[in-house]
């Protein structure tokens, strides 16, 4: 009988960690990264349904947020700086990335690849639930940087103006919603917070 390896190397996302170019006061790794994002993605599809009355489906979004970094188990995290500082390096990076999701799906057995195919590069039917999928990392990566600051950590300082700028440049409603209505509550302790 054949063995595949997919899930085991799916398993690897804990092992990569994030952040590698900043001093951080709690280590992120792409397991953890990857759980946030699906949750965001949900929410952000279940935003989009209830308050602005569209056709979302937040499950699809969660699933694709949970595999959105896949193919950085072959490739690591690259910092942003660095995948986006020129034309040249984005558009060569999408092709590293488009490679490492193909090799990743020949892990798969025949009979599995083509659902997973959908869910490494969903199809054009998921246009609006894999651009939440981005805002969901985008508002990952601002919670990440409101956690080190309130751990007395300066370092992301200018990466969370930042962060939220590229947000708003976003222009998502479902993402100035969150913002408006959930983030507060992250600058609260456990004790604030509980019902």
């Amino acid at each position: 009988m054949e063995s595949y390896s997919f899930f085991a190397m799916m398993a690897r996302l804990k092992w990569i960690d994030r952040w590698a170019l900043m001093r951080n006061s709690s280590d992120e790794n792409l397991a953890e990264h990857s759980l946030d994002v699906a949750m965001l993605a949900h929410a952000l599809c279940m935003i989009g349904n209830e308050y602005l009355g569209e056709s979302l489906n937040p499950d699809r979004a969660a699933v694709i947020g949970m595999y959105h970094d896949a193919s950085e188990i072959l490739t690591g995290d690259m910092p942003t700086p660095v995948k986006y500082f020129n034309r040249q390096i984005r558009s060569a990076y999408k092709d590293i990335e488009k490679d490492a999701n193909m090799r990743l799906l020949q892990l798969l057995p025949q009979n599995l690849r083509a659902q997973y195919t959908h869910v490494l590069d969903p199809g054009e039917e998921f246009v609006r639930e894999k651009l939440l999928v981005k805002g969901a990392d985008k508002l990952s990566a601002y919670l990440k940087c409101i956690e080190e600051r309130k751990a007395g950590n300066r370092e992301f300082e200018s990466a969370e103006r930042s962060t939220l700028q590229a947000l708003h440049e976003m222009k998502l409603e479902e993402v100035e919603i969150f913002l408006r209505e959930f983030i507060p509550a992250y600058e609260k302790t456990l004790d604030e917070i509980r019902p």
